[in-house]
């Protein structure tokens, strides 16, 4: 009877046996078919990986960072011993053995896992884990873990055991937006991994078995735990003595968190907005947009002229700038201590007349990083301080004329446009001088109308005028009229021209680096000349007699030679002065974010005050 039920069993088990012996088949060869694909298409290219950027003074010193994750790698030679031990001995003593997997870990962890019903246990490898944070999703399922074991060992035929690890320690999570434990060293204790001691480097290998869990900022005293049972493996495998790891547990640990340095915003926005119009000039990018004649062809080349922009930045790039960190700091205190806080707004922009480097900017009042930038963004008519560049070194250019020369200063209509000097005044003749320091507008536009519109305009080419466009080549740009405008920057960039006749295009970017050290890219720096010595000279000399005796009187005069000239627009709207003295070129925008009268502050001087504190040294 019992050989009947046995035979019966067996019967019934039948298709049960043939479904599963089906199944098995056509998983393993399934497995087979997965797994050469995977090796005929596996790419295991360097992960996409933000690296921060720094930017530095011209003294080679720090003032600011861009960085969304705090990176810091570093080649495994400058990893100390300890600190490679301490992730050997703990997550995978067999490294420099396995092939990438360890097939007796996977079998003790699936045999765990199954009698846990769940997965537990990961018995995953240094390579594996490498293999998780640059390819594959943190998942826990089957079908993950076998293409884990799969990129694992493709990886370790692609790179050496060395070169694994050093991805390894450069890319673990240590909490807080930090990956890689030289960067954890550098933001949990603020000094190179190489400087910090045995207790503080075996805090930090504690963190990533589970970086919520064992964050320093949060729970401390977990962290703490986890670096003294790391100690217990070191002294369990004869790296170090008993006593040496109760010395080391006994080491307090301190942190010291790292501060985002950002010294001098404002800088720094106009120095990451410089490094884009570089890398596009430099690319190429520049001049094939100029060359595109419609939208659906410029489109391509802004996506690639940022994808670009996107793989240097993210390279972690160093920036070295021409920023004059004492400069700065004075342009900063100086003019923020004349606004204070009164609700008016001012952009500036400092030139070195020897270097034609931009040296410091003001961004506005409270100024923070991504704030609208005063000193590059404000575009504003600029008024009469556009005359020096569009009136009367285009016409000093066109003739044999001094700034001694003369000038009618009486009404004058063009057509329906009749011009008025400022109160309605009428002037008969006078010196280009006079009718310059004083800003007479009948003879500025008199002076337009000799050289030409068209002609006038043609000055302004060499210059970095973005937002001057064929609409504004008419009469009223004599006067600083203008469809958009100009901004601070733009304004003292051009003034440098008046130093001496030749024009540099200003820049705060001096050269752009890798982290090894090697010039990417930089600008040229060739100067050409745009005036001739005499009509610089004119000019210069009208400058000083403004502020000797003209709009600009009040400017504060700290050099043998200190020239300005003003702008005002419509109701006092906007009030510029853009000049020079020996050190620099400096232009000043003053008014308030949205329009309004500044008479009051135009009878003070106000305006005067700040080009003065921008000017000064």
């Amino acid at each position: 009877m019992r050989q009947l039920a046995g035979i019966a069993v067996a019967l019934l088990s039948l298709p049960l046996l043939f479904w599963l012996q089906h199944a098995v088949a056509a998983e393993w060869q399934e497995a087979n078919a997965y797994k050469e694909q995977v090796e005929q298409t596996i790419e295991l290219s360097d992960p996409v990986v933000t690296i921060p950027m720094a930017l530095y003074d011209r003294n080679g010193d720090l003032f600011a960072e861009e960085y969304t994750e705090w990176r810091d790698p570093l080649p495994l030679s400058e990893i100390p011993l300890f600190a490679k031990q301490l992730f050997l001995e703990s997550e995978d003593k067999g490294f420099y053995e396995h092939r990438g997997y360890d097939v007796a870990a996977i079998a003790r962890a699936f045999a765990v896992n199954v009698n846990s019903e769940g997965r537990s246990q990961g018995a995953s490898t240094i390579t594996q884990q490498v293999v998780r944070m640059r390819f594959l999703s943190p998942e826990k399922t089957y079908e993950r873990k076998f293409r884990e074991i799969l990129y694992s060992a493709e990886l370790e035929k692609q790179a050496t055991k060395d070169e694994i690890l050093e991805m390894y320690m450069n890319e673990m999570y240590f909490g807080n937006q930090v990956y890689g434990i030289g960067a954890a060293a550098t933001y949990y204790f603020s000094k190179p991994l190489s400087k910090l001691n045995e207790a503080e480097t075996a805090f930090l290998a504690a963190i990533p078995n589970n970086p919520s869990m064992y964050d320093p900022l949060r729970h401390f005293a977990a962290a703490k735990k986890r670096q003294e049972r790391l100690l217990g493996v070191l002294t369990a495998s004869n790296v170090i003595s008993g006593t040496e790891s109760k010395r080391i547990a006994e080491t307090p640990v301190v942190l010291r968190l790292k501060q985002k340095n950002s010294r001098f915003p404002a800088y720094q926005t106009y120095a990451a907005n410089e490094l884009k119009q570089l890398i596009d000039e430099k690319e190429g990018f520049t001049a094939r947009l100029k060359q595109a004649e419609t939208d659906e062809q410029r489109a391509p080349i802004r996506k690639q002229a940022a994808a670009r922009y996107a793989e240097v930045v993210n390279s972690g790039i160093r920036i070295d700038t021409a920023l004059d960190p004492r400069k700065q700091r004075k342009v900063d205190e100086r003019i923020s201590s004349l606004l204070n806080g009164s609700g008016i707004q001012a952009g500036s922009a400092v030139i070195d007349n020897s270097s034609r480097e931009l040296v410091a900017l003001y961004g506005g009042y409270g100024y923070r990083k991504t704030d609208f930038n005063r000193s590059f963004q404000a575009v504003r008519q600029p008024g009469s301080a556009m005359k020096p560049l569009l009136v009367y070194a285009p016409y000093l250019e066109s003739g044999p004329f001094t700034e001694n020369s003369l000038v009618d200063g009486s009404g004058i209509c063009i057509g329906s446009y009749c011009p008025k000097n400022f109160g309605g005044y009428q002037y008969g003749v006078t010196t280009l001088k006079k009718a310059f320091s004083r800003s007479y507008n009948t003879s500025a536009v008199r002076l337009m109308q000799h050289v030409g519109v068209e002609k006038a305009f043609a000055h302004l080419s060499p210059f970095q005028f973005r937002h001057i466009t064929e609409k504004d080549h008419q009469y009223t740009a004599a006067l600083g009229g203008f469809e958009n405008g100009t901004t601070p920057y733009e304004l003292a960039d051009a003034y440098t021209s008046f130093t001496d006749g030749t024009y540099q295009p200003s820049h705060a970017i001096r050269a752009i680096k890798d982290r090894s050290g090697k010039v990417l890219y930089t600008w040229d720096s060739k100067r050409r000349t745009v005036w001739s010595p005499k009509t610089a000279s004119a000019v210069r000399s009208m400058l000083q007699e403004t502020v000797q005796t003209g709009t600009a009187r009040g400017v504060r005069q700290t050099t043998s030679f200190t020239g300005a000239k003003t702008g005002t627009t419509s109701a006092y709207k906007d009030l510029w002065v853009a000049g020079l003295n020996d050190d620099y070129t400096a232009a000043v925008w003053t008014g308030y974010d949205r329009p309004h009268t500044m008479q009051q502050e135009s009878e003070r001087k106000l305006h005067l005050q700040l080009f003065s504190a921008a000017l000064s040294d």
